[in-house]
């Protein structure tokens, strides 16, 4: 398999499991609310709102799909929003009082999620980059 047929598959794995987790959240938000300790209408809404964030948030994970090389900003714009998401889920995580398990289960679902979302865009850069990007990494 070629480097860049290995690259759109992890860019794929992870926008498909983005878009799946946003679609569940408008189809069928009735199912998360109470794993982010809402209820009713509104937090139907919210979370409805959440997955029309996370189809918005994966445009550049699409354009990334289409061609690691030629679109290496999208990619890069990928990896750097999968890497905030990550960060700003720890830090909720560790800021969370104490009696709310719904949340940290959720929370931590959503940390390993976008932790492995973030290694295989990792991969996806390094096995994309050209050998005048590699030449200047080692300097």
């Amino acid at each position: 398999m070629t480097r860049l047929r290995w690259a759109r598959l992890w860019i794929g794995g992870v926008l498909f499991f983005n878009v799946q987790c946003a679609l569940a959240f408008l189809i069928q938000p009735q199912a998360y609310v109470g794993a982010f300790e809402l209820q009713g209408t509104a937090g139907e809404v919210m979370v409805r709102s959440m997955g029309i964030l996370f189809l918005m948030w994966n445009v550049p994970y699409a354009f990334a799909l289409l061609h690691p090389v030629k679109n290496r900003l999208s990619l890069r714009q990928a990896w750097l929003m999968q890497a905030i998401g990550l960060m700003g889920e720890v830090v909720l995580l560790a800021t969370l009082p104490e009696g709310h398990a719904p949340l940290r289960a959720t929370t931590a679902r959503f940390i390993w999620f976008d932790g492995a979302g973030l290694l295989a865009l990792t991969g996806a850069l390094m096995i994309t980059r050209s050998g005048k990007e590699a030449a200047q990494e080692k300097k």
